[in-house]
């Protein structure tokens, strides 16, 4: 796999800049959309252009922080592992608003994000969705980026996941390889999770992977049925599986 990161946060900043309505939507939709082919050229499908001014001074925390060096940084340093992979892709970062900008909903964007990825990946890009919601960090960047080029590695390798026992593999893969230890689980509630979503491992279906990956309040608060499961569990018990493996 070939890797090129291309700076974003800047990109979304200027955007930012500009009043908030009319204008600064059609700026967007002429920045991500090629205006002679009619597709997508920068992959900004998940940044909220109507979001307030919450998302704006986080952009301006990331670029304090550098964070697309950083994120250049982690795309130098993944690209080795990757290199059997066959493909060229670009590398970005994206700013997601999930504080209650009405324009995202964070636990189905990132189901989207993680299982349902093709549509960027055949148009070249790889990108990292960095949340309103959480404190900006070098590590977090770094961790986003790498997690993200891995997945993409592990569907290439394995072809995607359809069932919670293949999302389990791939998710606790690319979170190991990223160097995650969040989200976690103390013994006893990772031997309760593993026994209890044993029956749903090939469900495919949303509402099951909804509660065996995020959990029970998640599945509730979009409508679905709850199955025993705490905060993350499912999610938790793929890390730690993984990281148990690579260490044996």
């Amino acid at each position: 796999m070939e890797l090129e990161f291309v700076p974003l946060l800047g990109v979304q900043r200027d955007i930012y800049r500009l009043p908030r309505g009319r204008e600064r939507f059609e700026a967007y939709l002429r920045t991500m959309v090629d205006a002679g082919t009619g597709d997508l050229d920068l992959p900004l499908v998940n940044m909220n252009p109507m979001g307030k001014d919450r998302v704006p001074l986080l952009l301006d925390r990331l670029l304090d922080l550098d964070a697309d060096a950083v994120g250049a940084a982690a795309t130098a340093a993944a690209q080795p592992a990757v290199a059997d992979v066959a493909g060229a892709y670009r590398v970005g970062l994206v700013v997601a608003d999930d504080a209650g900008g009405g324009w995202t909903d964070r636990h189905g964007t990132e189901l989207d994000h993680r299982f349902g990825g093709e549509a960027l990946y055949k148009r070249g890009w790889i990108v990292g969705l960095l949340w309103t919601r959480e404190t900006p960090s070098e590590t977090r960047v770094r961790h986003e980026v790498t997690m993200c080029i891995h997945r993409l590695a592990h569907i290439r390798r394995h072809g995607p996941a359809t069932s919670i026992s293949a999302m389990l593999e791939q998710e606790g893969e690319a979170m190991a390889a990223a160097g995650c230890i969040e989200p976690a689980l103390d013994a006893d509630d990772l031997a309760y999770t593993r026994q209890i979503i044993e029956p749903h491992l090939a469900a495919s279906d949303r509402p099951t992977v909804v509660a065996c990956l995020y959990g029970d309040e998640t599945a509730r608060k979009l409508g679905y049925p709850a199955l025993g499961f705490s905060s993350g569990a499912g999610l938790a018990l793929a890390l730690d599986t993984a990281r148990s493996r690579r260490l044996s």
